[in-house]
C-alpha cells in the first residue's frame, strides 16, 4: 500500500488560477478543422457549416482560448487567403503537412465559431515566409475599428466590427530544422522584436508571444530563450513551450513521471526568463505560454513514426487522417499530472493550449457524417477547468516514491489544490501513479474548517479492462469518472484511498478558520 500525506494552508498560496492555461488549439492539420469543427452538411451542422456537438462538447470541456491557424501550418500561411468569399479562395499546397487546403475555412469562419464556443482567439501569425508587414497588417484587419483599406476590407467582408484578438504568437517552434522558415536565435529575436512593434504602432492593447524551445531536447534549449528574451524582452509578455509526452518501451513508470519533466521545464524557463531580466535592468516579467502540450505517440500519416515529418508519398489530399491518436486510462492519468503541474506553476505559466481540440492528437473525436465522442483525456481536463477557481494552494507533499529510468524519483501521489473562497470551496487533483497498489492520503486542512464533501470522482479502468482500456466507436464512452467513495472529513483532515492508477477529483465545502 502506497502512503501520502499532503498538507496545504489557507495562507500559502502561490496566485490566483489562470483561467487562460485552460486553453486548446486549433490548427489546419489532418481532421482537425475539415470534419472537426466545421462539416457543412453535417446533421449537427449550423448555418455556418460548424458541428454543433462538437461545440456543445468543447463548451462541456470548459476551453477558455483556443489558439489558432498552426503550429506548423502557420509558418507557411498567407492570412489573405482565408478571408473574402469563398469560392475565391485559393487552393494552396501546405508543405507543414504535405496536404492541399482549401481555404474554405479562415480567420471569419474561426472568429464566428469562437465566439459560439465562448472562447477567446489567441492568433498565431506568420514569422516563417513572412515578416514584420504581413504581421501589422493582419493586426489591423483584425483590430482597427474602420476608415483604412484593411480594416474596410474586414468591414466587406461581412465583420463589421473588429475581431479585438488580444493574444499573439510570433510564430511557431522556429528554433526546429523541421520548421519552414527556421532561423538562429539571434535571426528570430530580431525579427520578433520588430514584428512585435510593429503590431503594437497598430494596436497597444495587445499582448505577444514569442517563440520559445519546441521541447527542451533541443540542443539550443536555453541558449535560444536567453538570446531571443536579450532581444525582444521590451516588446513580449511570454515566452512559449511545447512538449509532448508518450510511453515508450513498454516504460509506463517514467511515462506517467512525465510531469517531473514538465516541471524542470518550466522552471529552467522561469530561471533563464529571469536572468534576462536581471541582466537587462527589466522592471517587468515575461510569463510563460505553454501553447502545446499533450500525450502524442509520434506516429505520422500512414504509420511513419516520425514526429515533425508526414510522409512525402507524392499524394496531396485534402484534410487526411493525421495522428489520431486513440487515448487509454493511462494516458488520462499522465494528462491529469500535467494539468496539476502546469496548475502548481500558475504563478508564471499564464497561458497553456492542450493540442488539439478534436481528431488530431485530442481530447474530441468525431466522425465525418458521423457522431462526436470524449476521449479519455477528456475528463481531467474538464474537471479541472470546471472546478480549479479562486487560489492556488501551495501543496507539500510526503509521498512514497518510484524510480524511473528517464525523469529520476517521482512521487507516486500528484497533486494540485486550489481555494475558492467566494464560493466556499477547496478542490484537489490527485493521481496515483502506481500501477499495481492503491494509495491511502491524508490531507491536513490548516486555517480551514471543513464541512462535507461535495464531490469524489474518480477516472481509473473500467472493471475488468486494462489500463489500455481506450473510448471508441466500437467500446462507447467506457472510460469516464465514477464515483470515489469513502473520503472521509474529519475537522481539518481529509482521508482517501486511490486505486492503482488513477486520477481523481474531490471537492470539498470549507471555510477559513
Amino acid at each position: 500500500m502506497t502512503r501520502a500525506r499532503i498538507t496545504i494552508d489557507r495562507d500559502f498560496t502561490i496566485g490566483e488560477v489562470p483561467r487562460r492555461i485552460f486553453g486548446s488549439f486549433v490548427e489546419h492539420m489532418g481532421r482537425c478543422v475539415y470534419t472537426g469543427i466545421y462539416e457543412p452538411g453535417h446533421e449537427t451542422a449550423t448555418e455556418d457549416g460548424f458541428r454543433q456537438d462538437v461545440l456543445d462538447l468543447t463548451k462541456e470541456m470548459g476551453v477558455s482560448v483556443v489558439r489558432y491557424p498552426g503550429g506548423n501550418f502557420v509558418s507557411g500561411y498567407n492570412w489573405e487567403d482565408g478571408v473574402g468569399p469563398v469560392d475565391q479562395r485559393p487552393r494552396r499546397l501546405d508543405g507543414a503537412w504535405h496536404t492541399l487546403e482549401t481555404n474554405e475555412f479562415g480567420l471569419h469562419e474561426f472568429a464566428k465559431w469562437s465566439k459560439l464556443a465562448d472562447v477567446e482567439i489567441m492568433e498565431a501569425i506568420n514569422l516563417g515566409t513572412r515578416g514584420v508587414d504581413a504581421a501589422r497588417e493582419l493586426v489591423e484587419y483584425a483590430n482597427h475599428p474602420g476608415g483604412t483599406y484593411l480594416s474596410d476590407l474586414r468591414r466587406k467582408n461581412g465583420a463589421e466590427e473588429p475581431f479585438d484578438i488580444k493574444l499573439w504568437c510570433l510564430g511557431n517552434e522556429l528554433d526546429g530544422p523541421w520548421q519552414i522558415g527556421h532561423k538562429t536565435p539571434d535571426e528570430y529575436g530580431r525579427l520578433a522584436m520588430e514584428a512585435a512593434k510593429a503590431m503594437r504602432y497598430v494596436d497597444p492593447s495587445i499582448e505577444l508571444v514569442a517563440v520559445g524551445s519546441s521541447n527542451s531536447r533541443m540542443p539550443t534549449f536555453g541558449e535560444w530563450e536567453y538570446s531571443v528574451l536579450t532581444h525582444a524582452y521590451d516588446e513580449v509578455d511570454y515566452m512559449s513551450m511545447h512538449a509532448y509526452y508518450y510511453e515508450q518501451d513498454g516504460d509506463a513508470k517514467s511515462f506517467l513521471a512525465s510531469a517531473v519533466d514538465m516541471d524542470y521545464f518550466i522552471e529552467s524557463v522561469v530561471a533563464t526568463a529571469d536572468a534576462v531580466r536581471a541582466r537587462g535592468k527589466h522592471k517587468k516579467f515575461i510569463d510563460l505560454s505553454f501553447d502545446e502540450w499533450n500525450v502524442w505517440y509520434q506516429r505520422g500519416l500512414d504509420g511513419e513514426d516520425q514526429p515533425h515529418n508526414i510522409t512525402k508519398s507524392g499524394v496531396w489530399r485534402e484534410h487526411p487522417r493525421v495522428i489520431e491518436d486513440e487515448y487509454n486510462v493511462t494516458d488520462a492519468v499522465v494528462v491529469g499530472t500535467l494539468l496539476n503541474s502546469l496548475l502548481r506553476h500558475g504563478d508564471r505559466v499564464k497561458i497553456a493550449n492542450q493540442a488539439q481540440l478534436v481528431n488530431v492528437i485530442a481530447p474530441i473525436r468525431s466522425e465525418e457524417n458521423g457522431p462526436a465522442w470524449r476521449q479519455s483525456i477528456f475528463w481531467p481536463f474538464a474537471r479541472m477547468a470546471e472546478l480549479a477557481k479562486g487560489q492556488i494552494l501551495r501543496t507539500s507533499t510526503v509521498s512514497d516514491r518510484v524510480d524511473t529510468a528517464q525523469f529520476g524519483d517521482a512521487d507516486l501521489v500528484d497533486v494540485s489544490a486550489t481555494w475558492d473562497e467566494e464560493n466556499g470551496r477547496a478542490a484537489f487533483f490527485l493521481a496515483n501513479r502506481g500501477l499495481d497498489d492503491s494509495a491511502e492520503v491524508e490531507v491536513a486542512l490548516r486555517g480551514f474548517a471543513a464541512s462535507k464533501v461535495t464531490r469524489a470522482e474518480v477516472l481509473v479502468a473500467p472493471e475488468g479492462k486494462d489500463r489500455f482500456a481506450t473510448n471508441n466507436l466500437d467500446t462507447g464512452e467506457q472510460v469516464g469518472l465514477k464515483p470515489l467513495e469513502n473520503v472521509q472529513i474529519d475537522g481539518g483532515r481529509m482521508t482517501l484511498t486511490l486505486p492503482p492508477l488513477s486520477w481523481a477529483v474531490i471537492e470539498v465545502a470549507v471555510t477559513a478558520s
